[in-house]
C-alpha cells in the first residue's frame, strides 16, 4: 500500500487498471502483515502521511517552480550572451561553461520534480513539462529517467533491485555485507581497496560525459521512444546552432564536453552523498519506512544547500514520499519534524549532516568497504 500511495497521483484511475489483477481476499485467519515488517511502525507512518496531507503540505507552490524555471532559462541565455559579447577567448569560454553546467545541474533537479508528478494536479501536465525540461533543456529521455528512478525509490540501496547501485561489483565494492561477500568469493574486478582514490577519476568526472552521454541515445532508440528522441535532438540542434557560429565545430564540442564534465561532478556528489555512506545490502523485505530510512540521510538546511542540491538535502522526507521534496518549500520543517518524531518513537536513527561532511562520508565509506573486501579476500 505505501509504495502504491507514494508513486501514484491519481489513485482512483490506477485502481481501475488494477481491478483485473485481483486474485482474491485473504481469509479472516490469515495475517495481513508479513512477519518481517513492523506493523505498528507502518500504522504510525500512514498516520503521519495523513497528518501531512491534512496540514496542506502536499500542495506545491507553482510560483516557486515558475521562478525556478526562469532562473535556469536566464542562466542559459546569459551563457550565450557572454560568448556573443566578449568573444570566444578563454575567460568568457570558461565562464559560459560554468553557467551552462549550472543550468544542467539545476534543470536536473527541476525535472526530478516533474518526473515525480509533483507539481501539477494533472499527470499529463507534469509529463509534458518533464519532457521539455529533461528533453529540451538537458538532452535526455524522460522515459529513461522514469524507468530507472522509480526502481530506485521502490528499493533504495537494495542490490540487484536498485539500478543506482549497479556499479557494485563491476567498479566499486559497496556496503559492508556485499564487500565481505565479494572478498570471501575471491572476486576482484577492480582493486577495491583503492576505490576511494579512483572514485575521483571514474566516478564524478566520467559518469555523465563517458557513460550517460551515449547510453541515453541507446535507450531511446532501443525502446523506440521516438518522442523522447525528438525532444533530445531539439537540445542538440539548439546548442550547436547557437554556439557553432562563435566557436566552430571543435570549440562547440569542447564546450559541450566541459559542460557535461561540470554537470557530472555536481550530479554525482549530490546524489551519492545521501546513499553510498548508508546501508547497502540485499532486499530484506522490511516495511517501507525502515527501507527508506536505512538507505538515506539528510544534509543541513540552508539557502545554498537547498539550491545546490535542489532540495535533495531533505532526502529522507523525499524517499518516504517522493512528492514531498517538491512541496516542502513553504513549510520545510513540518514534515521533517514529524519524521524525526516517528524515528525517535521507534528507535530509528535520523541522520542529518553538514554538506562537506556528507561529501567526505562518500570517500570514507568507499575506503571502509574496500578495506573490508581486502581483509575478506586475503583471510577468509
Amino acid at each position: 500500500q505505501d509504495p502504491f500511495i507514494a508513486f501514484h497521483l491519481d489513485k482512483a484511475l490506477v485502481r481501475k487498471y488494477m481491478s483485473p489483477l485481483l486474485i482474491g481476499e485473504l481469509a479472516p485467519d490469515q495475517p495481513s502483515f508479513e512477519p518481517s515488517k513492523n506493523k505498528k511502525l507502518v500504522e504510525d507512518f500512514r498516520e503521519l502521511r495523513a497528518t501531512v496531507e491534512k496540514m496542506g503540505l502536499l500542495q506545491p507552490n507553482h510560483a516557486f517552480f515558475f521562478l525556478y524555471l526562469c532562473h535556469i532559462l536566464v542562466l542559459d541565455v546569459a551563457a550565450w550572451l557572454i560568448i556573443w559579447y566578449f568573444g570566444a577567448s578563454l575567460v568568457p569560454f570558461l565562464f559560459s561553461a560554468v553557467l551552462l553546467g549550472t543550468v544542467q545541474a539545476q534543470a536536473g533537479w527541476l525535472q526530478h520534480d516533474f518526473g515525480h508528478l509533483s507539481v501539477f494536479s494533472k499527470s499529463r501536465w507534469n509529463h509534458w513539462v518533464h519532457k521539455f525540461v529533461i528533453g529540451h533543456l538537458k538532452g535526455a529521455p524522460a522515459s529513461w529517467w522514469n524507468h530507472l528512478h522509480f526502481q530506485h525509490h521502490a528499493k533504495p540501496n537494495c542490490f540487484r533491485k536498485d539500478p543506482d547501485v549497479n556499479m557494485h561489483p563491476l567498479f566499486f565494492a559497496l556496503g559492508k555485507t556485499l564487500s565481505v561477500e565479494l572478498g570471501v568469493q575471491k572476486k576482484k574486478f577492480m582493486p577495491y581497496n583503492h576505490q576511494h582514490k579512483y572514485f575521483f577519476i571514474i566516478g564524478p568526472p566520467a559518469l555523465v560525459p563517458l557513460y550517460f552521454q551515449w547510453y541515453i541515445f541507446y535507450f531511446a532508440v532501443q525502446r523506440k521512444q521516438w518522442v523522447d528522441l525528438a525532444w533530445m535532438m531539439s537540445f542538440y540542434i539548439r546548442f550547436f546552432l547557437t554556439y557553432l557560429p562563435f566557436l566552430g565545430v571543435k570549440g562547440t564540442l569542447g564546450l559541450h564536453l566541459l559542460v557535461r564534465f561540470i554537470e557530472s561532478n555536481w550530479f554525482v556528489w549530490v546524489t551519492q552523498m545521501n546513499h553510498i555512506p548508508m546501508h547497502i545490502d540485499y532486499d530484506k523485505n522490511v516495511d517501507w519506512f525502515s527501507t527508506q530510512l536505512q538507505a538515506t540521510c539528510n544534509v543541513h538546511q540552508s539557502f545554498f544547500n537547498d539550491w545546490f542540491s535542489g532540495h535533495l538535502n531533505f532526502q529522507i522526507e523525499h524517499q518516504e514520499g517522493p512528492e514531498f521534496r517538491a512541496v516542502l518549500m513553504d513549510a520545510i520543517e513540518s514534515p521533517s519534524t514529524l519524521v524525526k518524531s516517528l524515528c525517535a518513537k521507534h528507535g530509528i536513527e535520523y541522520q542529518c549532516k553538514p554538506l562537506l561532511t556528507a561529501f567526505a562520508d562518500i570517500v570514507h565509506s568507499l575506503k571502509d568497504s574496500g578495506e573490508l573486501w581486502l581483509d575478506a579476500y586475503l583471510h577468509k
